[in-house]
């Protein structure tokens, strides 16, 4: 999928040493496997299209955008997680995920299932960056910081998992409105700490459309399993409060090459058109009956799992297909982040 432009970043001596990641499990690598958390995928048949069909702790049946982008910005094809003890500082030289499944901007959400929340991934990277100096030098070190592509995809669960589904919580302190205000608030000082730390390359992530998750569809049963409108408006709505804060911090920070990468329109033209691209199935997934399991579920409903992922849009309830995730790194990568290999 991505050769072209792994080959335009090989041929050019890679002005991107490293992917650095933060957010959720759109792009967890595995770190809850090293939590006491439920948000776990570290067990089958998560993982059972992965190199030699391991559950990384992925939430897929294989690699998520994140490996993707690495691969085609010449580097490696998975990016490891920072709390896995098997990986050190030479493998997170060129890449490392701090990234953890089912944390959101807001602190509230990672308290629901005891993740890692958005303050600690930074923690985290503050800690990185030290352990980067004393192995590659402060020269060195400090061109991997300011050279690297920092990778941020999260906000879905501040939705779906917390304001819409925690009544007596936030939904009593916020409008819909007030809370996406409050969210990209939280987004814009986090983008402010990493510029602070040194970032000046930063891709901040959209949400999907996350009314078509299977699960949403599912238990939208008044509206004949369709998507669920009022949370995809909420995408958009939210998506254009992010696209604006881009604009505003790179008026306002010397030297950020700050980007919006977005992958609501991708993936609703995947569940559109899905025989564009050779997929067979968009409202259910493949993993258990695909109505509503994720997680552990998803284990214990293997056996209705479907046999080809590559025929479906999304591998859970929640999340997508390797191939899904390999076509939206593709279209991120050319339409946005194209700008980075040169």
């Amino acid at each position: 999928m991505t050769t072209n432009a792994a080959e335009a970043a090989a041929g050019n001596n890679n002005n991107v040493p490293a992917i650095i990641v933060f957010g959720d499990s759109s792009v967890d690598a595995g770190n809850n496997n090293f939590i006491p958390t439920i948000a776990r995928s570290n067990f089958g048949p998560y993982g059972r299209d992965f190199e030699g069909g391991v559950a990384t702790g992925r939430f897929s049946n294989g690699r998520i955008p994140t490996d993707f982008i690495s691969e085609a910005f010449g580097l490696k094809q998975y990016v490891p997680p920072y709390l896995d003890p098997k990986y050190n500082i030479s493998d997170f030289a060129t890449g490392v995920c701090f990234a953890s499944a089912a944390t959101g901007y807001d602190n509230a959400t990672s308290d629901v299932l005891s993740v890692i929340p958005l303050w600690k991934q930074l923690e985290y990277y503050k800690e990185y960056q030290q352990k980067l100096i004393k192995y590659a030098g402060e020269a060195k070190a400090h061109e991997t910081i300011s050279e690297s592509l920092y990778i941020i995809s999260l906000g879905t669960n501040d939705f779906l998992e917390n304001y819409y589904t925690m009544p007596g919580g936030r939904d009593t302190q916020y409008t819909p409105q007030q809370y996406q205000n409050f969210l990209a608030s939280i987004a814009e000082n986090f983008i402010r700490n990493l510029y602070a730390a040194g970032a000046r390359k930063i891709s901040l992530g959209g949400l999907p459309p996350m009314g078509c998750l299977p699960l949403e569809r599912t238990t939208n049963i008044m509206g004949g399993n369709d998507c669920v409108a009022r949370y995809n408006n909420v995408a958009l709505e939210f998506n254009d409060k992010l696209r604006n804060l881009t604009i505003k911090l790179n008026k306002e920070l010397p030297g950020i090459r700050l980007v919006f990468s977005n992958p609501y329109y991708i993936l609703m033209y995947l569940i559109k058109k899905p025989s564009l691209f050779g997929f067979q199935s968009t409202s259910v997934a493949c993993c258990g009956t695909g109505m509503f399991e994720m997680g552990y579920a998803c284990s214990r409903g293997d056996r209705f799992s479907c046999s080809d992922a590559t025929k479906y849009v999304f591998w859970d309830a929640f999340h997508p297909t390797e191939r899904t995730n390999s076509i939206v790194a593709d279209y991120v990568v050319k339409h946005v982040l194209a700008q980075f290999l040169k």
